[in-house]
């Protein structure tokens, strides 16, 4: 912990299920960090809304989040750990196998959307902070739920920064992976362009994995299509190069696969601390527009240049596939549930246009031009259609901008938000 910040934990009580204030009840934290040269300040409240879904809050140490120093000049930050992450009553494999039913599975987890995360918040505030309003800094799927909070709860907001997060209010989960994959597919090939020896690397693992049954240490086969999920990262500034240093230590001298890099690939594509973020992918676009029905694996099917015999052989992105849920360990106690939410027709919508066209809290985003997760032309579609907004493009950053750029981003964006950019 860095010594220059003050954290105190804050618990709170709120309804699984907020239309029944009476119903179970969970617990969620929320993580307060100020400098500690102004503990006895009153200063603004910075309310963090992390990336997902699924994702903890990060856990601040020196200059870390890139963001934070700059945040902590003028604001108190509340990190939260959104419902069913970190330390507010996580949902992991072992909690999940503990349900009666993959019916009563499912029903849990519909709670766990944006609606819920923002009900949370309005609870948070309003114990918090009273009457008076915060302001809110939104990450990726963090943009996502601030769109619901100005949807449901405009009042509690004084103003906005939102980071290659801003979703299209209507679009589907098949329009977000129509326009998805191709980006994957141009990131995928600078990749090999860069580093022209991984591509035969990769296909050369791909031919060792169909040939033999590789296990990799918690059990699990190692696939091609698992994989070819590796693909997750290169959307982040430092995705190239951890790939790139991950493949450089895959084969040893005889040809086979190397302990460390079985290790390295396990966490990096086993959701054990986040089995939310694939568990929930898909219900981030259910809007009551019809069941998501897997619309990332239905894509893929018709795409042949990812087939897996294709050359070169293509990682894939921000998707999540049945499969997965089938053949990865910490993801088989969601498989059952996971299917029938992808079934589900009656999702409630999580945007309001109407109320977002109206919309007077002042919300400054940046729009990644290149970014490989959230579409562009849909996050500014959607800054035109919200009032108040002030949007910023760039490619100097990649999706993760906001952390990397060490608090130029968000220095922008509230100056943008005040006008005074």
């Amino acid at each position: 912990m860095n010594p220059a910040y003050a954290t105190t934990d804050h618990f709170f009580t709120v309804p699984l299920d907020h239309s029944l204030p009476t119903g179970p009840t969970i617990q969620v934290l929320a993580r307060e960090v100020v400098d500690r040269a102004r503990t006895d300040e009153q200063l603004p409240c910075l309310l963090y809304l992390q990336g997902g879904p699924g994702g903890k809050a990060p856990r601040p140490s020196a200059g870390s989040p890139g963001w934070l120093p700059q945040a902590l000049k003028t604001h108190r930050v509340l990190l939260l750990d959104q419902r069913g992450t970190g330390r507010s009553t996580p949902i992991t494999a072992r909690t999940a196998s503990r349900f009666e039913s993959p019916a009563r599975l499912a029903a849990h987890l519909a709670c766990f959307r944006a609606d819920a995360i923002v009900a949370d918040a309005e609870l948070i505030r309003r114990q918090l902070c009273g009457d008076a309003p915060w302001e809110t800094l939104g990450q990726s799927y963090g943009g996502f739920v601030t769109l619901t909070y100005l949807s449901q709860a405009p009042e509690g907001l004084r103003a906005c920064y939102v980071t290659g997060g801003l979703p299209g209010l209507t679009a589907t989960a098949d329009d977000v992976y129509a326009r998805t994959y191709p980006r994957v597919r141009e990131r995928v090939l600078e990749f090999y362009a860069r580093y022209p020896d991984d591509a035969p690397r990769l296909r050369k693992i791909a031919d060792l994995l169909a040939a033999d049954d590789i296990r990799l240490p918690g059990g699990d086969r190692l696939t091609t299509r698992r994989l070819r999920t590796l693909g997750l990262a290169l959307g982040m500034g430092d995705g190239f190069e951890r790939i790139h240093w991950l493949l450089d230590e895959s084969l040893d001298p005889d040809g086979e696969l190397t302990d460390t890099f079985l290790h390295q690939v396990e966490a990096l594509t086993g959701f054990t601390d986040n089995p939310l973020f694939a568990v929930m992918q898909e219900t981030a676009y259910g809007q009551g527009a019809g069941p998501t029905s897997w619309a990332a694996s239905r894509a893929l099917a018709g795409l042949p240049e990812f087939a897996e015999e294709a050359d070169p052989l293509l990682l894939t992105g921000e998707m999540i596939y049945p499969w997965m849920l089938q053949e990865i360990k910490g993801l088989r106690p969601f498989a059952d549930a996971a299917d029938l939410l992808a079934k589900r027709t009656d999702w409630p919508p999580l945007y309001d246009p109407h109320r977002l066209a109206a919309n007077q809290v002042p919300l400054a985003a940046v729009v990644y031009h290149d970014d490989m997760y959230v579409d562009a032309d849909l996050s500014l579609r959607t800054a035109r259609e919200v009032g108040a907004t002030r949007a910023w493009v760039t490619n100097e950053w990649e999706h993760d901008g906001v952390t990397t750029s060490g608090g130029r981003v968000l220095a922008r964006l509230m100056d943008l938000a005040a006008g005074r950019a």
